[in-house]
């Protein structure tokens, strides 16, 4: 695979950005960053048109193997799209809000 762009979630623009979380729809459920927009890696060739076009894309995932693939097939499709090192795992260890679609569940990363 070629080399893709990538940043450590500390290298990341703190606004004006989209963050696409391409985990499954159980992993998106039990912790997620606030604001990111969810399309499951299978789902995103069919999706891609939901993707804002006037922001940079950083795409994660739960480690970064995943948002790498993506971010390689959005690159090649003509997106500017960068891989998140380390993936959601990184964001919670630094410190950065999780939230979880279950009600009353403590956010984790699957």
């Amino acid at each position: 695979m070629n080399q893709v762009p990538t940043a450590s979630v500390s290298e990341l623009p703190a606004e004006n950005v989209t963050l696409l979380d391409v985990r499954e729809d159980n992993e998106w459920s039990a912790g997620h960053a606030p604001g990111a927009v969810h399309i499951p890696l299978g789902e995103l060739p069919a999706r891609v048109s939901e993707l804002p076009e006037d922001q940079p894309l950083y795409v994660v995932c739960r480690s970064g193997g995943r948002s790498a693939r993506a971010t390689a097939w959005l690159n090649a499709s003509g997106w500017d799209a960068v891989n998140v090192d380390g993936g959601m795992k990184s964001w919670h260890a630094e410190g950065h809000p999780v939230v979880s679609e279950q009600a009353g569940a403590e956010p984790e990363i699957l």
